[in-house]
């Protein structure tokens, strides 16, 4: 089991930068492949960011691809989502996820999400 806490959301101008935090107990998150989802109201969870549990192998979803970055601190059991060029359709719950290594390779582990607002 982990448990994971994310923190850093907040209310931003357009263009302006949030950097997300999600730390976790339990478990190292060495032993995980992180992500990043959010979603708003009414439609499904959506897809941001992924990063390997080395760290090297990184995955975007197309709607932040050069603008969001996701990385991890494995002494710190943290993974961060750093979002620069904010848009107001970025406005969602951002939610931290964790994947064991190994078979199902499936998301076992959420966060509580963090509320990420962006004023046009």
């Amino acid at each position: 089991q982990v448990q994971l806490v994310e923190s850093g959301g907040g209310l931003v101008q357009a263009g302006d930068s949030l950097r997300l935090s999600c730390a976790a107990s339990g478990r190292t998150v060495s032993d995980y492949k992180m992500a990043w989802f959010r979603q708003t109201p009414g439609k499904e969870r959506e897809f941001v960011a992924a990063v390997s549990w080395s760290g090297i192998m990184t995955t975007y979803g197309e709607s932040v691809k050069g603008r969001f970055t996701i990385s991890r601190d494995n002494a710190k059991n943290t993974v961060y989502l750093q979002m620069n060029s904010l848009k107001p359709e970025d406005t969602a719950v951002y939610y931290c996820a964790a994947q064991p290594r190994g078979l199902p390779s499936t998301y076992d582990y959420w966060g509580q999400g963090t509320q990420v607002t962006v004023s046009s």
